[in-house]
């Protein structure tokens, strides 16, 4: 919240201190970047006094002198950063910039971490309509430096290693990472000069990796926050004019209320993509026909989720090669979404199967999701009364999960302690548990 005008304002105390002005050098900062804007401003060290005291600047100076601390600082300041109130007609989200860099900075750091997944995941978010999106993003100022092609690709090649980074070591490290560079480099972009054609480029590759951090935050349980980075993928997508993005962020926020049991709003995203994206290629036409069939079995649907399984398989079937490393999807991917359809409809060794087949042919850099298929092939094995086989599997599961740093394997791991304590004079069981020990140990 804005701070009252009897409140000290240290959000603008801490900025002052990292510019190393004096009060006096940073009015004048202020006034001679406003004459810039047209303003005639004034301003001396007793109206800093004043700023820093909790008395809010006037709404024509606040950008002026988030301007000046951001040139001074060399990165982007926010109103919410210096303790300001937001703009007037942000909206309820406030200014879509502003707000990415406020989330991707508090998750970059592990102590302002829990204020934000402390935020509740909404079943209930209106999801903006594509045509309504245009000019969601503030154009830049012109203040600041040019960008062209090659700043583009630094954001496509950087999000293709982050997610490289996610698949071989996990969250924990990939998601700061993605986090850190939205808020040093991205951001500087967007709110950077450029040609029609670059902006926009900009924008999609901007929201490409937005997704992806969104996707690391559902993944890694961090419900909310998930959702916020989504939220703000949509509004990128919608900028760039680019429907495929925005229709790969409605996929993973279909994905994220299944995960959550959502299943028929899962479903209305799933479907909402699916409807949304009729010039998509044969690999993202398979990869929402896989969600939408999740989606149906979870809504008791069988003959909606064989049919869209078959629509997948049929379009993953003309698709080439080619690896993506956001939104990818191949044939690990399409039976894992079989195992999933298949255990909505109890069919429990057919799920198991599938979940072989997708580990079988799951790409071998692929650690990340292969610590979450093994330990769902376990849990069913267990659940099938295969105690023993789950302990291989799990086995299988801890070598990966000795090399990731990742919460959804840390939930994993819980539960697979838990679900065999009862089953201790099992020689497989206490095998396990003794390695199990090991792993926390060396975990803590």
């Amino acid at each position: 919240m804005p701070n009252s005008p009897c409140t000290p304002n240290p959000g603008l105390a801490g900025l002052l201190d990292e510019t190393r002005w004096s009060w006096t050098q940073f009015a004048n900062a202020v006034n001679r970047t406003g004459a810039e804007a047209g303003l005639s401003l004034r301003y001396d060290q007793s109206a800093v006094s004043h700023w820093l005291s909790g008395t809010m600047p006037r709404a024509r100076a606040r950008p002026v002198i988030l301007e000046v601390l951001a040139r001074r600082l060399g990165r982007p300041v926010t109103h919410a950063e210096a303790g300001f109130a937001a703009p007037a007609g942000a909206g309820e989200s406030g200014d879509v910039l502003e707000d990415l860099i406020d989330v991707g900075r508090a998750d970059m750091d592990p102590s302002r971490r829990g204020v934000l997944t402390a935020g509740v995941y909404s079943a209930a978010l209106a999801v903006p309509l594509f045509p309504d999106l245009a000019g969601a993003v503030e154009r830049g100022t012109g203040r600041t430096a040019r960008i062209g092609s090659g700043e583009v690709a630094t954001v496509r090649t950087m999000t293709d290693r982050i997610a490289d980074i996610l698949d071989e070591l996990g969250g924990g490290h990939a998601r700061p990472m993605a986090a850190a560079f939205l808020v040093n480099t991205v951001a500087p972009y967007l709110k950077a000069s450029a040609t029609e054609r670059i902006r926009k480029d900009m924008l999609a590759a901007a929201s490409d990796l937005v997704y992806l951090t969104g996707w690391m935050a559902m993944y890694e349980r961090d419900h909310g926050l998930g959702q916020r980075y989504y939220g703000k993928a949509l509004k990128l997508a919608g900028a760039a004019e680019d429907h495929l993005t925005y229709c790969r962020t409605l996929r993973g926020m279909s994905l994220q209320a299944s995960n959550l049991g959502y299943g028929s709003k899962a479903l209305r995203l799933a479907d909402a993509a699916a409807e949304a994206s009729p010039e998509a290629g044969p690999r993202l036409r398979a990869f929402l026909a896989g969600q939408q069939a999740h989606a149906a079995s979870m809504t008791g649907d069988r003959h909606s989720a064989i049919a869209r399984l078959g629509e997948a398989e049929t379009a993953l079937s003309k698709a080439d090669s080619r690896r993506e490393s956001v939104g990818g999807y191949d044939a690990s991917a399409y039976h894992f979404h079989e195992s999933h359809v298949l255990y909505e409809f109890k069919d429990l060794s057919g799920s198991i199967r599938a979940l072989r087949q997708s580990l079988k042919v799951q790409p071998r850099q692929e650690r990340q999701g292969r610590v979450h298929s093994n330990a769902l092939l376990a849990q069913r094995q267990f659940e099938s009364g295969h105690v023993e086989a789950a302990c291989v599997t799990w086995h299988t599961f801890l070598d990966d999960y000795v090399q990731l740093s990742t919460a959804r394997g840390d939930e994993h791991f819980d539960t697979m302690r838990r679900r065999v304590r009862p089953y201790g004079k099992i020689r497989a069981v206490r095998e396990l548990a003794e390695r199990a020990r090991s792993v926390a140990a060396l975990k803590s």
